[in-house]
């Protein structure tokens, strides 16, 4: 068990959040609220079935429950309330800055209008930053078992928004999807201006976090784990203070790793990486920010300091203002 000093630290520190998919809070108990209003079958019949369901041996096997999950998102409502529901558990576990990714065309192409997705998230973020003095940013990703000129598709619808979407990222099945296969893209989103983070490294090889780096030029890579496996990446990634967004217990449940005791993060942060704690899709991985802390601290036996290092290092990492980043690191000294 995890020392009770500890477990005080991981409730009470403020955090910051950077990679968490808002269709992956999507918890069993709404799910079944809106397929009801909005007359969606689900293939479950009750709450307990969901959950039991939730036993998967690869990203595929989440991704295809994921995507059947996000169905009953219909109108901008919908939208809202399950960005709601989230920011509500956001508040309880003091996280103080997110940074969210949406999937648009998991709904644009089951015929949901663009601007339902993004208003009904952006007004529940508006609502937090009023109510809880949350900070936000909100990052499009595009799914990338599909094509590079459906993306650029996307792309274009979301030009109008971009006063409220803060970058582009790329999330979906990784095996067999390089990221050379979205250069184009996101060069476009490079050129207007816009933030920019890829998945790569949780399944793929370490050839895929090299290309998102040197091919997509992002600037933070979500997972990163099999960026270990070659020595000179990880050299450039420490030298270019490259930010890893990593999820242990997607890690745990997907089996990118079978035991969190043989999580690398720690090895991470002995390298000098700025690596980070997420929860990735927290509804279908047994937990939020805290508990991804709880789980990883008691499985590696992290110090106190290394804590307030992987909290220190999501508020560097992410793409506040550099007052704000001072100011949130100055209160995670403080608890030192």
């Amino acid at each position: 068990m995890i020392n009770p000093s500890l477990l005080l630290l991981i409730e009470s520190v403020p955090k910051a959040e950077l990679h968490l998919h808002i269709e992956g809070t999507l918890e069993p108990e709404l799910m079944f609220a809106l397929a009801k209003k909005n007359e969606v079958k689900i293939p479950y019949n009750s709450v307990d079935e969901v959950k039991n369901a939730y036993q998967f041996e690869n990203l595929q096997d989440f991704l295809d429950i994921y995507y059947a999950g996000a169905n009953v998102l219909h109108t901008e409502s919908d939208f809202f309330d399950l960005t709601w529901a989230y920011l509500q558990k956001a508040h309880s576990q003091h996280i103080v800055h997110v940074e969210i990714f949406f999937d648009p065309q998991t709904h644009t192409h089951r015929g949901i209008p663009f601007e339902y997705v993004v208003n009904g998230i952006h007004n529940a973020l508006l609502k937090a930053e009023k109510e809880f003095g949350i900070t936000s940013h909100l990052i499009m990703c595009f799914l990338r078992h599909l094509s590079e000129l459906d993306a650029i598709k996307t792309f274009q619808e979301a030009l109008p928004f971009k006063n409220i979407i803060m970058g582009v990222g790329l999330d979906s099945s990784e095996n067999g999807n390089p990221p050379q296969k979205f250069e184009k893209v996101f060069q476009m989103a490079k050129n207007e201006g816009f933030k920019t983070v890829a998945h790569a490294g949780e399944e793929g090889p370490a050839a895929y976090v090299n290309d998102a780096l040197n091919l997509l030029h992002i600037d933070r890579i979500d997972h990163g784990n099999n960026a270990l496996d070659n020595p000179d990446l990880i050299q450039e990634i420490v030298e270019k203070e490259i930010a890893l967004t990593v999820c242990p217990l997607s890690n745990l449940k997907l089996k990118v790793v079978l035991d969190l005791t043989k999580h690398p993060i720690k090895k991470m942060l002995d390298l000098g990486i700025k690596a980070t704690i997420n929860s990735d899709d927290p509804a279908y991985f047994g937990g939020y920010l805290n508990e991804n802390f709880i789980a990883i601290s008691d499985a590696l036996k992290l110090t106190k300091n290394e804590i307030l290092t992987l909290v220190k290092n999501s508020f560097s990492a992410s793409f506040m203002d550099q007052n704000f980043k001072n100011h949130w690191i100055a209160k995670v000294n403080s608890f030192a």
